[in-house]
């Protein structure tokens, strides 16, 4: 490692343990059902994602076809049991060859962002359901259509991009016959406890860039005739394409297991009041953990930071010692040395204000009065 790097990552830890001690006391607390708070510097940063460049899946997706011939053993026909598929990959591109059946993945996933672009044959032939017609099922289980509607009518709930039998697209986006349609699609399964229905389950669905779907309720997952009603799904499945006939053609398909939603236990901003509880004390044996390896104000600050989350005995008594001990310096700080203290006198009031307006810390905390009359007598508190 380079001299200069670690002269970087030094100054960063300084930076975050400074960033920690004033971003505790900034925006609004916890509460009942929030586990951090407003612009919490507690809260995980976001994982570092590269992007796919010139069309390429990004950094975490897992890709199950990108042209590669040795590719097609990801995939299988959907039959019972699996056997190798008969559709082919020619030029880089998954051909369905019609009368071989559908194939699914053999990797199986919930939850997820798929990304796959198709093409129907640029030969037109057929109207209606008859011409380009495939699917793409998420968990084998709701069929986004695929379909070439360019100038070619069908029931709406059965056009391209819709969820077969459940919802028509918002609208037509397709290319022509014969050049490519991307769909970037969101999907949340339904969510079942107790034999009820706790969620539904969602699309999102986006063709060349445009939404044609927007957070559409599954209702069972939908399906040809009849109406679909509310069902658990299982816990995992594989995505399937459609063999209707035709030979629509697939490429770049990739997707990214989503996080869990709140109600499965993931941590989002708003949550039930026992999650919220579990998680908040977490994250203060987290800060306290923290502060145990600091010392001075910088300790004291994690310390009282940590009761925004959640209480504990020793904290709260360690942190209140330290706030005396604070006052009685700068009690003891002689009259031509206490101009040198405005910026951290002014941050301990500023820490204070925040405990006792969020009821952490009593509103006649002797401290909090002490540190006020400091400020004023010093007009510290006046604009200059």
């Amino acid at each position: 490692m380079k001299r200069t790097t670690i002269h970087v990552l030094a100054a960063l830890s300084t930076f975050t343990t400074a960033v920690h001690a004033e971003g505790g006391f900034y925006g609004d607390a916890p509460d009942a059902t929030h586990p951090w708070a407003i612009h919490d510097m507690n809260r995980p940063q976001p994982p570092r994602v590269e992007p796919g460049k010139n069309g390429a899946a990004p950094s975490d997706a897992i890709v199950l076809f990108s042209g590669k011939a040795e590719e097609i053993e990801k995939w299988q026909s959907d039959k019972q049991p699996a056997e190798p598929t008969k559709w082919e990959v020619k030029d880089g591109v998954l051909q369905c060859v019609p009368g071989s059946g559908y194939i699914r993945t053999k990797e199986e996933f919930a939850d997820c962002q798929l990304h796959i672009e198709w093409s129907a044959p640029s030969k037109v032939e057929g109207n209606s359901q008859g011409r380009g017609n495939s699917g793409v099922f998420l968990m084998g289980q709701v069929e986004v259509q695929v379909l070439d509607n360019y100038n070619n009518p069908t029931y709406p709930d059965g056009f391209a991009s819709s969820i077969y039998g459940i919802n028509p697209p918002m609208a037509n986006v397709l290319n022509a016959p014969g050049e490519w349609q991307s769909y970037d699609i969101i999907f949340r399964r339904p969510i079942f406890k107790d034999g009820q229905e706790i969620d539904p389950g969602y699309i999102t669905v986006f063709v060349n860039g445009v939404c044609t779907q927007d957070h559409t309720r599954l209702e069972g997952g939908g399906g040809h005739m009849r109406r679909s009603s509310p069902r658990p799904f299982p816990e995992k499945g594989p995505l399937k394409l459609q063999d209707h006939g035709n030979p629509v053609r697939y490429r770049n398909i990739w997707y990214r297991p989503l996080p869990k939603r709140a109600i499965e236990g993931g941590d989002t901003s708003l949550m039930s009041e026992a999650a919220t509880a579990a998680k908040r004390a977490g994250i203060a044996k987290g800060i306290r953990e923290d502060a145990a390896k600091l010392e001075g104000n910088a300790k004291m600050y994690r310390l009282l930071e940590s009761l925004c989350y959640s209480d504990d005995s020793a904290a709260r008594e360690t942190g209140l010692k330290m706030t005396a001990d604070f006052i009685q310096a700068l009690q003891d700080t002689p009259a031509d040395k206490i101009e040198s203290k405005k910026g951290e006198a002014l941050q301990f009031q500023k820490a204070l204000n925040y405990l006792t307006k969020f009821k952490i810390l009593p509103e006649d905390f002797p401290a909090k009065k002490q540190i006020t009359e400091i400020v004023k007598k010093q007009e510290w508190d006046k604009k200059k």
